[in-house]
């Protein structure tokens, strides 16, 4: 049971970062207001090498539903796990959207922009264009998950002149740190198309928060897009596992 918790606390310290800093930046009367596409990816590069550091030595702080299928494609995970990763991923995004919420309460009803309402819980295309805007997640997943496996085997293969074996110095120290890197790249290079959710469950659960939580004036919660960010990640997050292997780096 420790290592679901942990995908839940870790989900949810990626969450609260995350889709705080994208409230800080969109609503009313917020200190961080109009900081910009540049703070927001910052800050979640940040939220996710902080989520990795908290929870990785349990649960090796997969955070996200494309790495845990990806890994287990792959054989790097047992799949009679899988299911109790992605439940706790969902319920831990869902309690950190929950938080953002109760934080900047004040602000959201000083804010009318439905879609900036939305925008703080869950992403949506900047043009609305299904197959472009599917495309966009599944390459962006695609890079993480390959990222993600280069740094691993990086981290195996690293000694010093003298033989000492580095790789828990670089698996426990540095890989979280590039992996925060490599996200927030993607997010840089490849998240203005959708706004990168690249992990199904950072969407899905703010997105059901978004639903069900009393936000004055909130608006719908675009159900009619949300399978994408879900489905496309779980493909992408495959194809950048499979590729790695394939090549056999």
């Amino acid at each position: 049971m420790n290592v679901y918790f942990a995908e839940v606390i870790g989900t949810m310290i990626m969450l609260i970062l995350g889709d705080g800093v994208v409230a800080n930046v969109l609503l009313n009367k917020s200190k961080g207001q109009h900081g910009g596409w540049m703070v927001i990816t910052t800050a979640w590069g940040l939220a996710v090498i902080i989520a990795i550091f908290c929870v990785g030595r349990i649960s090796g702080a997969h955070l996200n539903p494309a790495v845990t299928v990806a890994l287990a494609a792959v054989g790097s995970f047992p799949w009679r796990q899988v299911p109790g990763y992605i439940l706790a991923q969902i319920v831990g995004a869902f309690l950190g959207a929950v938080v953002v919420w109760v934080l900047y309460l004040p602000h959201f009803e000083e804010t009318e922009d439905k879609g900036l309402k939305l925008a703080v819980f869950c992403t949506a295309p900047a043009i609305r264009r299904p197959v472009f805007n599917f495309l966009s997640e599944v390459i962006g997943t695609a890079i993480l998950l390959f990222g993600i496996l280069a740094i691993a085997a990086n981290a195996q293969k690293l000694t010093a002149p003298n033989g000492i074996d580095l790789s828990v110095v670089f698996s426990q120290g540095i890989q979280p740190i590039l992996v925060g890197f490599l996200v927030w790249g993607i997010g840089l290079s490849l998240g203005g198309p959708t706004g990168y959710a690249i992990n199904p469950a950072r969407d899905l659960g703010p997105r059901l928060a978004h639903a069900v939580l009393p936000i004055a004036g909130k608006g719908k919660s675009d159900w009619g897009y949300s399978w994408i960010p879900v489905i496309a990640p779980l493909i992408g997050g495959l194809i950048g596992a499979g590729l790695f292997t394939i090549i056999g780096f």
